[in-house]
This record gives structure tokens, sequence and C-alpha cells, in this order.
């Protein structure tokens, strides 16, 4: 705990020191910037490129676009993280955002953290916003034959699915779920478990809440495997293109299935090893920094090129060939 307090200590003091400085320091480094990401797998920066950010026509920004210079600053890691590229680009150009746990697709091209999942989700354009939160990386040192043979969750009962869960495997004995807010049933409440008590566990549950489930990256990042629902929601992780099977295990939305998952993996070690060890190959993807910031530039600048706000860099125009 006390080293999540210091880094959040260290990210608000690094980004209050970088707003502090004038825009017009990082806009003039911006073709500095990308010409430092030349080396990097061009194949994939289309790939997730594409991903990102699907606009493919010109549009003109919608009246009540910000400026980025007038960026809201209400939620202050948004702002914080938006700002980190977009304080590379021209004070005055308009952007729409749409800041927080966003389950619909805007009428208008917006920058968000997280869309549905789904074909007809162009006009949500994602970055990675509030990363602290979601993109914190986890050390797990407990091989998967060593850990506890169970089933883990902890959260609020805010959905359907999550309501399924307690109502069914409440006192179950390998299956340990339950809930850490006051405002439930007793019998459906649990002392809240850190992360690294739910590492102590082969299988953890990651259940999406308002958006996706905060605990999907840290769970594929370790040797637990995880077991999740059809995925709904998307960020920056790409949670669309995780296949069931391959990176996680499915499980129906009333958890009908879920003891007969638990049984079959405790039976097949093998199996479930094989899914960590592609999971763990999946979340390495998102451990590059450099490929991550020459995204983030990228999603913004093709964003501001098809709203006629700006002219492509080289560097854009190279990637977008083959987009």
């Amino acid at each position: 705990m006390v080293n999540i307090r210091i880094a959040r200590l260290l990210y608000y003091i690094e980004n209050y020191a970088k707003d502090a400085l004038p825009q017009r320091y990082f806009a003039a480094r911006r073709p500095t910037r990308l010409d430092q990401f030349a080396n990097l797998d061009l194949a994939e920066l289309r790939r997730r490129l594409r991903y990102y950010n699907k606009l493919a026509v010109p549009f003109t920004p919608a009246l009540e676009a910000h400026t980025i210079k007038g960026t809201p600053r209400g939620a202050s890691r948004y702002y914080f993280d938006f700002m980190e590229t977009a304080r590379y680009f021209p004070a005055t150009s308009r952007v729409s955002t749409l800041f927080g746990d966003i389950t619909h697709v805007p009428d208008v091209p917006t920058v968000v953290k997280s869309r549905p999942i789904g074909e007809h989700n162009a006009n949500s354009v994602l970055m990675k916003l509030d990363k602290f939160r979601h993109f914190r990386q986890t050390h797990d040192a407990i091989p998967f034959t060593e850990k506890k043979s169970g089933v883990v969750w902890r959260g609020a009962p805010n959905n359907d699915r999550r309501l399924s869960l307690v109502k069914t495997f409440s006192g179950h004995p390998h299956i340990d779920v339950g809930t850490t807010g006051k405002n439930s049933p007793p019998e459906w409440q649990k002392p809240f478990l850190s992360i690294e008590q739910q590492l102590q566990y082969r299988y953890i549950l990651s259940i999406e809440g308002n958006d996706v489930a905060t605990n999907l990256k840290w769970i594929m990042s370790s040797n637990s495997l995880c077991f999740s629902p059809k995925l709904r929601f998307e960020t920056w992780y790409m949670e669309g293109s995780l296949e069931a099977g391959r990176h996680y295990v499915e499980i129906r939305d009333d958890m009908s299935d879920l003891e007969e998952k638990f049984e079959y993996y405790e039976r097949n070690p093998a199996d479930a090893q094989a899914i960590v060890r592609e999971a763990q190959a999946y979340r390495n993807r998102f451990l590059d920094a450099r490929m991550d910031e020459a995204l983030s530039l990228l999603v913004l600048e093709k964003y501001l090129c098809l709203s006629g706000q700006l002219s492509p860099s080289d560097v854009l125009t190279e990637v977008m060939a083959g987009a």
C-alpha cells in the first residue's frame, strides 16, 4: 500500500510539473519525438492505430468540442493522461472528450477511455487514460501449481452478473467470492483482499463493473488463470481482441458453469498453464513505453488531421499507408 501511495504522489508531482511548463515547449518537440520512434514495429503500429482510432473520413469538430488548452480538469487523472499527449499539439486545436467510464458510442468523434466492443464504435477514439489505476504492473512469484486450489473474487455487486455470482456461490468451499462494501447483505460480505492476497489463488474472476474490469490486466500478467464472462467493453488494452479459451476462460453470464470450469482446470493443469502463458504474452505487448507513446501521439494526430486542423506528419503518413 505504501508503494502505491508513493507512486501516486510521484505521478501527481510529475504531471503538475509538466502542466506548469508552456505548451509551446512541448509542441515544438513533437516532430523530434516522432522521429525517435522510427525503429518501432511498423506492422504493430498500423494494427493498433487502426484499432484505437477507426475514423476513416474527414469530419468537422463538434460545437461543444474544447480546445486543448481548455481541456476540463475535473477528473484530474484523465486530464493529466490526456494532456501528456495533447500538449504536443497546437493549444487551440479542438477535441471532443468524454472522461470517465464510458459505455456508449458518442454521436461525434470523441476521445474516450472505454467503449463498447463491436464494429460500430468508430466515434469512440481510444486513448490511454486513467492509466495509474488500469495499467499498474503486478509481480507474481508463485507458480500456478503452488497456488491455493480455488477461485477468488472481491468487488461491488453493481450489476446482474456480479449479483449472480455472490447469490450463487456465497459460502462455497472452493469459490471464495464476496462483497467488500457495507451496502450489501451481510451474508455476501467478505474481508478485503489485496492483489497480493488474491494472487495466492489459482483462479481469479474478472467481472466487468461500470465498464471494463480493472483487475483483468493484472490477472493476465500473473501466474493465475483468469475466468471471465463474455467481455462487453474495451480500453487501450484492446479487450475486444482477447480470445476466450486462449487468453482467458469464458464463463456464462449467470455463472452457472463456473464450478464446472474450475473442476476441469483442476483436472487439467497443463491446459490452465497454457492459457496463463498466452495471457502473459498478450499483456507483454503493452509494456513497451515507447510504443505506447508513439501510438498516443499518432491516435490524436490522426483525429486532428481528419478534423482538418493539422497536416499529417511523415510518420503518420507512413503508418497510415498500410492502414
